[in-house]
Formats: structure tokens, sequence, C-alpha cells
């Protein structure tokens, strides 16, 4: 192992993929902060300036690309409120409300370095766990893939800080939205109305922009002037560093996000957007104070941005060891190795170990290369906070325009992502979140295609959902997630109704 380690750094220390790495990390950045390009359309994009190249530098920077876009993501969910990629959603619920409140720097601090150590321990896992790991990911079925969505679902109820009735309101919402298209084993057409445009789906670019970003432009131009005037945009270095108590708060969600996120990569149709989803549920689910998550709580950051990383690595297990991607981007990944001749696979650590020690190795060093680049920019990156809200309104307005006809050039892209905005605006007016919303709509596709293939193998019956012991225990958990809240709820409402009664009766 440790011949092979240094096998991989004496070919990604060489000048020429020291440089390409630098190429795809900054590439990542800029592209998650862009939103609508997306690192599957920037890869695919790519794919032809890479022929020139021998393997291992062609797949060092698309890989850079792969795992720069959660930071990039980051910037603009935190300091804009729009997502620039699915997997930094969850970060606007907490990251946007601290720089509401003057915290955008430590927000973005924690989030740089919960994602370089994601992304680390993730790549260690990658040296160290990847043939065992990828045996692991071949016993995942699709009646165990439908139980993990299930399980995921579940955690709608944690996503919201308002009541669980209205989470679970939102998510039937975005399995709807999520059956818009053509039937995945058929081929109907679902909810199209007759436009080709909807053939394919809603993107959830427009969607999440709609949501969060358009929205909180209309919220900025209802919003009083008292409520105009919250956010704290001073940029004091003391403001950009987290203090002591965010520190001890972020390092648990940071040490659990770690493996769950790795884990979760793994699985087929995990990957950075489930475990950042889970890892937010998850600390919401075992904190002493849930009520804070969605009131710019540094666990909400840390944990989601630390597992989103982590995943992103683990996603490269099955794609290295076994040759199978399990998302689009590892697809694309998969399509640069095999027209450069190489196969990924068991057979890749025989045939091509330098290609396989290389990329791994030059994942370190573009990791440590994000968090430099990164680090050192927070304090300029949040002087966008001092923009005043009737020039940035403008602005964002701009950004989510320019991002939803990004990916097709199509106006109707534009035209949903306004009348998801509408949406999310009204949302707002009521009380009801958007996540569980989000969520849903990510989940709904994939649990759909799995559960329906399931009941082909089994002929219809549901036992193939409980013969499996690890469909059976993620159905479990899904159900004990599910009912907790609900039975909290009822129980406070029993607590108050007696306790009332007993004043009465005095």
């Amino acid at each position: 192992m440790f011949h092979n380690i240094l096998l991989g750094f004496s070919i990604s220390l060489s000048p020429q993929n020291i440089l390409f790495a630098l190429i795809g990390a900054i590439l990542g950045t800029v592209v998650g902060i862009l939103p609508g390009l997306g690192p599957g359309a920037t890869i695919a994009l790519l794919l032809p300036l890479t022929f020139k190249l021998d393997v291992t530098s062609a797949i060092i920077m698309l890989a850079g690309i792969y795992y720069g876009v959660a930071y990039g993501g980051t910037l603009t969910s935190v300091l804009m409120n729009i997502p620039g990629e699915g997997c930094t959603v969850v970060t606007c619920l907490d990251g946007y409300q601290m720089a509401r409140k003057g915290r955008a720097g430590a927000a973005l601090s924690i989030a740089a370095i919960g994602s370089f150590v994601g992304s680390t321990a993730g790549i260690i896992g990658i040296t160290l766990l990847a043939p065992p790991l990828a045996k692991v990911a071949l016993s995942f079925g699709s009646a165990e893939f439908t139980s993990l969505m299930i399980a995921g679902l579940t955690l709608v109820t944690y996503l919201s800080s308002k009541s669980p009735v209205k989470s679970i309101a939102m998510a039937v919402v975005g399995l709807i939205l999520g059956c818009i298209g053509l039937d995945p084993l058929e081929g109907n057409e679902r909810f199209t109305f007759g436009s080709i445009t909807l053939l394919d789906g809603i993107d959830i670019v427009p969607l999440a922009m709609g949501l969060f970003g358009i929205a909180e432009v209309l919220s900025m131009i209802d919003g009083s002037e008292e409520q105009m005037g919250l956010i704290d945009s001073s940029v004091k270095l003391r403001s950009l560093l987290p203090t002591r108590q965010e520190w001890k708060d972020s390092i648990g969600p940071i040490l659990r996000a770690t493996p769950l996120g790795f884990l979760l990569g793994i699985v087929p149709g995990g990957g950075a957007n489930l475990s950042s989803f889970i890892s937010y549920g998850l600390e919401k689910r075992i904190s002493k104070h849930p009520e804070r998550f969605g009131t710019g709580y540094i666990k909400g950051v840390a944990g989601p941005e630390t597992a989103n990383n982590s995943g992103t690595a683990g996603a490269f297990i099955p794609l290295l060891t076994l040759g199978l991607p399990f998302n689009v981007i590892t697809a694309l990944l998969l399509a640069a190795f095999m027209i450069h001749g190489v196969t990924p696979g068991p057979m890749i650590l025989e045939k091509a170990p330098d290609v396989f020690w290389g990329v791994v190795t030059s994942m370190y060093i573009g990791n440590f290369m994000l968090l430099v680049l990164n680090l050192p920019l927070i304090g300029i990156f949040i002087n966008i906070l001092r923009i005043p809200y009737p020039i940035l309104s403008p602005l964002v307005a701009v950004i989510c325009f320019i991002g939803a006809f990004s990916l097709a050039y199509n106006p109707a892209d534009v035209f949903l992502m306004v009348l998801f905005g509408l949406v999310g605006y009204l949302m707002r007016k009521f009380e009801y979140d958007a996540a569980p919303l989000i969520l849903a709509y990510v989940l709904g596709p994939m649990l759909e295609r799995s559960l329906r293939q399931s009941l082909i193998y089994s002929d219809g019956s549901l036992a193939i959902f409980f013969t499996s012991p690890v469909s059976a225990a993620l159905l479990g958990i899904a159900f004990l997630s599910l009912t907790t809240p609900l039975l909290r709820m009822v129980y406070r409402n029993l607590k108050t109704y007696f306790s009332e009664e007993s004043i009465i009766d005095a």
C-alpha cells in the first residue's frame, strides 16, 4: 500500500498534473457559483478537449471539476440564498440565515473546513477500503434501494421548522412534481399537458432557484424597512472566523457526516444530494435544540457540507473498482476512461496501477488546493452583503435568470423558475418550507423506478422488502423516523390539554 501511494504521488505531483488539478479545482468552483451550468454539462463540454491529454491528466482535471462544485455552490447558497447545485440546497436553510446575522464568514469557513475533512476522509477510504466497500455496494438491489429512498423521504419531518403535517404536504407536492415527464419504464407521458419542454421533467435548477432565489427577491421587495435591514454586512476579522462555541458545535456534525456521506456515496443513486439531506435530518433529529435549525445554526451548515463532499468521494469507489457509474457525473468519467483506452474495474489495479493511484492521490492535492483557494477569499466574498438591497435584488434575479436559461437555452425554463418563485413566495407567506419539497422531488423518481423494478422482480409481492435484512432494517428506521415527531406532537398536545384541565378543576 505504501509503495502504491508513493507511486501515485510521483505521478500526481508532476508539474503537468498539478496544473490540471488546479484547473479542475478552479473550474469546479466557478461552475458551482454559476447556477444552471452544472458539473455534468461542464465535463461533457470539456471531454473533447481531453483527447490530446494522457488519461491520468484528463481524469485528474475532470475529477477536480466534480469535487470542486460543492465549494462554489456553497458561496451562493450562503450569501444569496441561491443553491448553485442540488447538493447545496440544504445549506441555504441555515447558511443564509447566518449571513443575515452577520455570520457569513463563519458559515463559509466551517463549510470549507468541513468539506476538506469530508473529502480527505473519503479519499482515505478510497485508498484503504475500495475493494471491500465496492462489494457492499453491489449487495444493494432494487429492494434495498427502495427502502433506502423511503427512509430518506421520512426525513421531511426533520427538514422543516414548521409542523410535520405541512412538511408531509410539501413532500407530496415534490413527489407529484417528480412524476412529470416520461414514464421511466414504459415511456408514457405524464402531466406534460402536451408540452415538449416537460417531456424530460422539471430540472432541479429552475425549481430550486425559484423556490429559494426568486422567492427571496420577492420577499426583499415585499419586506418592510425593518426586515430589509436584517443583514449585518459589517466585515471584521473576528466575524470571518467561527467562535469557540461554533467550533465546538461543528465538530460532532463533521465527524458524523464524514462516514455517513461516504457510505451513501457508494450506494447506487446516493451521492452528494442524498448525503446532505440525510445529514441535516440526522443532526436535527439528535439535537437537543431542534428548534434552532433553520434560524442560522452552525450545525445545519457543518453536517451537510461535510456529507456532500464525502459522498462525492465515495461515488468514485464503484466507478474505479467495479467500472459501474452510479450517477451522471461518474458515467461521464467512465466515458473519459474508456475513450483513453482504460477500463475501470477489478483489473485496473493490475493493468493500470499508475492511472488508479495517480487519480486517487491527485484528489488529496485538489482538495488542499480548494481549501487554500477558498479560505483566504472569504473576506472578499462576503463583501457581497454590503450591496444595498435595491441593487442586490436585481443582481440575484439576473443570476437566477441566466442560470435557468443556460440549462438548455429554453425560455420555458425561465418561465418555470418564475412560476416556482411565486409559489415559493406564497409558501413563505403561509409558513411552508421548501426543503421537504426539494427532497421529495429528488428522491421521488429514484424511488418510483426501484419500487417498480422490485415489484416486477417479485411478481407484485411486497414480501421482497422484508425478506432482505438490510431492506427490513431500513424500513424500520423509516417507520421510527416518521412516527416519532407525530407521536411527540400528540404527546405535547395531550400534556397541554390535561394541564389546562387540571388548572380549571383547581
